[in-house]
């Protein structure tokens, strides 16, 4: 038998984090952090990228667990400017990123 299906970021292995964050997060260096953060975390794909509303769009591909970490600190105070929330989704990896990108 099986059990409960994972929550939402509980799965394991590879996957799609797309996350969208409200606040003050442009004209920040919010999108250097987010990639810098990427990075030290390491095996991570994707983009920040600055949205027309005032939001960040961050998007990252890789180990569940790497996800997660970065998921944490984007709703930390430890990121740049004044984060007021953040929402995500999880999905399955598209893959095609090159690496961490700020677009």
């Amino acid at each position: 038998m099986n059990g409960p299906s994972p929550l939402p970021g509980e799965e394991s292995g590879p996957v799609r984090l797309t996350a969208w964050v409200r606040g003050r997060v442009q004209g920040v260096g919010f999108r250097w952090h987010t990639r810098a953060r990427a990075l030290a975390i390491g095996g991570l794909r994707g983009f920040a990228l600055n949205l027309a509303d005032g939001r960040v769009q961050v998007v990252a591909e890789g180990d569940a667990e790497r996800c997660r970490l970065l998921l944490e600190w984007l709703r930390s105070d430890d990121t740049p400017g004044r984060v007021t929330g953040v929402t995500e989704i999880w999905d399955t990896p598209r893959g095609g990123y090159e690496g961490f990108a700020v677009r």
